[in-house]
């Protein structure tokens, strides 16, 4: 029998949770986060599923915004932590492609953040998410730039003539499965997957499950590089190679 593969966070649940919640320069907190509450824009009662969750770092937040919010991870350990930081949110445990707790045509808005590329069966976390979903409903990806930021595939490169720093792309198109290490640089760390899809694989998954794509955009780092002769460089390069990828997708009526 195959062995699944590893996608899930729930073997760094602790560290993971005590990083988000205690660390207060994270791109979760200082980029994602609020463009994350501008694109949904939430109303009270707004009712929000929060996909592949995680430890609830964003269910929280839209709570506070006013969402009636659920939340689901396929990871035990981090529903378990969801609920011990936020008890008045409703969590499942649950895969992101099979959300049998939920209802058809029962959410105004879905999010995904950090989570697609650990993610191997796109085709049906979307289906899900449009029957969960109410005609008109939004799904809200957010994901590492699937153009500049693919493991193995992409690295930063510097020119010394030109004194620019630029982002190398070995190869982009075709899918790719990679083993990442949770913990780089410590010995003996937990790994996961991660699955590189292209923008069209993306938008051919999004439309056979009855979506179209209404919002992209791409949102940098926010981090400055410390001071010495490629500073200008390096800070340049972060303003002009995004980070992240944002795509808001409707439920097609």
């Amino acid at each position: 029998m195959k062995k699944k593969a590893n996608t899930s966070w729930g073997s760094s649940a602790e560290w993971y949770s005590s990083y988000l919640e205690e660390t207060p320069d994270t791109y979760q907190r200082a980029v994602i986060l609020p463009n994350l509450l501008r694109i949904l824009d939430i109303k009270k009662g707004t009712r929000v599923i929060d996909i592949a969750c995680g430890q609830g770092f964003f269910s929280r937040e839209f709570a506070k915004a006013g969402a009636v919010v659920v939340g689901a991870d396929i990871s035990p350990e981090l529903i378990a932590e969801a609920k011990k930081l936020s008890p008045g949110i409703s969590y499942y445990v649950a895969p992101a492609d099979r959300l049998s707790f939920a209802k058809s045509a029962s959410f105004d808005a879905a999010t995904i953040v950090l989570a697609i590329q650990n993610i191997e069966n796109i085709s049906g976390v979307f289906a899900e998410a449009a029957r969960v979903l109410v005609p008109g409903g939004r799904l809200v990806l957010v994901m590492m730039h699937p153009a500049f930021r693919i493991p193995e595939r992409t690295s930063w490169g510097w020119d010394s003539e030109t004194e620019v720093q630029y982002r190398r792309v070995d190869r982009y198109l075709s899918g790719n499965r990679s083993e990442l290490l949770v913990h780089p640089g410590k010995k003996d760390s937990e790994t996961t997957i991660s699955y590189h899809r292209s923008l069209q694989d993306f938008s051919k998954a999004l439309f056979k499950a009855g979506f179209a794509i209404t919002r992209l955009e791409e949102w940098i780092s926010h981090k400055k590089s410390e001071k010495g002769p490629r500073q200008a460089a390096e800070d340049l390069a972060r303003k002009e190679i995004p980070l992240f990828l944002m795509l808001e997708a409707r439920v097609q009526k």
